[in-house]
């Protein structure tokens, strides 16, 4: 969907079918792919009528991400994420920001939403336009350097996440006993980092395979049925390592800082 000159545009290309993976809204290309009757399967995409889609569970996984925190016992919490569009910053009205944005950084917000406020918490939220642990750096910083900073962030990605922590860092504040961080995705670096990082975990490469299969049934079209469109949601699950545990006013003598339950 780029408008760079040296990229052959979604209307122009040939193809026989094709993936429409996590496209901005507004983009026109989707458009261009559906007027040329072109077989497609959508990923990290909102449904739609008479196309095969493929997304996982992220408001469910956003819930429990929520939820963990809460059941710590942290009330002083704060949503870091990420949206092309619109304004950035301290978000005044995460909802209606949502409903704005792509689909998936929406179904985590809502998902982030219901929890917290099913538990009596207004959340302060941050939304940046990248997925970037720069981007991130620079607004923990700021969200964590006031007197009544939270105590535990829900991140849209692990990456966003490492961008957290390594503010926290440099305030001197130590994860996870001064704060609780978690991310989403379960890359390979929500395990690498130090300490290990508490995330949501999506398996990504399930949602590659099935998104190939079902472009593969809607080329075939086939008397069989093969080509009929599904819609599927694949699980997600909550992780928990290192970066989470209680907050530090709730935290007891002796108590360690980390509940792990997967490593």
């Amino acid at each position: 969907s780029t408008k760079r000159e040296d990229v052959v545009p979604a209307r122009d290309a040939a193809m026989d079918g094709a993936i429409v993976y996590s496209c901005d809204p507004d983009t026109t290309a989707v458009d261009l792919l559906v007027a040329r009757k072109l077989p497609l399967v959508f990923v990290d995409q909102k449904p739609a009528t008479g196309v095969s889609s493929v997304n996982v569970d992220d408001r469910g996984g956003a819930r429990e991400a929520a939820r963990h925190l809460v059941d710590l016992g942290h009330r002083r919490v704060a949503v870091m994420t990420a949206a092309l569009g619109g304004d950035y910053g301290i978000v005044a009205d995460p909802a209606s920001d949502a409903a704005r944005s792509k689909h998936v950084s929406r179904e985590r917000m809502l998902g982030y939403l219901e929890a917290l406020e099913a538990a009596g918490i207004t959340p302060v939220v941050h939304r940046q336009a990248h997925s970037d642990e720069e981007e991130a750096r620079q607004a923990a910083l700021a969200l964590l350097g006031g007197a009544d900073r939270p105590t535990g962030v829900l991140c849209y990605s692990d990456v966003i996440a490492l961008g957290v922590v390594r503010a926290a860092e440099e305030l001197g504040l130590d994860v996870p006993r001064d704060l609780s961080v978690v991310g989403f995705d379960d890359s390979p670096l929500a395990r690498r980092m130090r300490p290990a990082l508490t995330t949501v975990h999506q398996d990504v490469a399930a949602k590659g395979r099935e998104a190939a299969a079902a472009l593969a049934r809607a080329m075939a079209k086939d008397p069989a049925g093969r080509g009929r469109v599904r819609h599927l949601v694949l699980p997600t699950e909550l992780v928990v390592r290192e970066s989470t545990g209680h907050p530090p006013a709730e935290r007891r003598p002796h108590e360690s800082s980390a509940q792990t339950a997967r490593a």
